[in-house]
């Protein structure tokens, strides 16, 4: 397996010949590797757990409507208490979508063990500055540029594209129960 993967980092690593370059380039390769395979594991989650995440964004909306109706009708004691329910409803919401975004994260990690196995040792200088970056702040920026570019790119990929619009299309606001 490791000579597969030493394969796999030698052609990544080596579009040019220009060691400098080619470290930045493959490095953003694997980045963008990184992005696209954690993005694939959101769409495939989301899947998943849509009716579940449908369900408390419901639930949420229901008490949300019930408290404003409370409070309309002057009612604290009720509006208290549905403001609680609506207050644990809302931190499920968010969490669910703070774990499903923590789902696009995973890949990253193995692709910075990658360029460690072959980058240790690398310094990069940073140009009117005596420091030097490591792996891994050039990794961080590299998957940085990578999930921008990304994001550009998309919403014109096609598997991505669909993606995208479904997750623009929920995340509408949306009327009734």
């Amino acid at each position: 397996m490791w000579n597969v993967l030493d394969a796999l980092l030698e052609c990544i690593y080596g579009f040019t010949g220009i060691p400098l370059l080619d470290y930045a380039l493959g490095t953003f390769v694997l980045a963008l590797a990184a992005v696209v395979v954690g993005e694939f594991t959101i769409s495939i989650v989301f899947r998943f757990n849509r009716r579940h995440i449908d369900e408390l964004n419901a639930r949420f909306r229901r008490l949300n409507r019930m408290c404003e109706q409370a409070l309309e009708q002057g009612d604290q004691e009720t509006y208290r208490l549905l403001n609680q329910e609506a207050n644990d409803a809302h931190g499920r919401v968010f969490f669910s979508r703070f774990g499903l975004s923590a789902a696009a994260l995973w890949p990253a990690f193995f692709a910075l063990a990658a360029v460690q196995r072959v980058h240790a040792a690398t310094l990069i200088p940073i140009p009117l500055t005596p420091w030097a970056a490591n792996y891994v702040a050039v990794f961080l920026v590299c998957y940085i540029a990578a999930r921008l570019v990304f994001g550009r790119l998309k919403r014109r990929l096609p598997y991505f594209k669909t993606q995208y619009a479904m997750l623009r299309e929920y995340d509408r606001p949306r009327g009734g129960p």
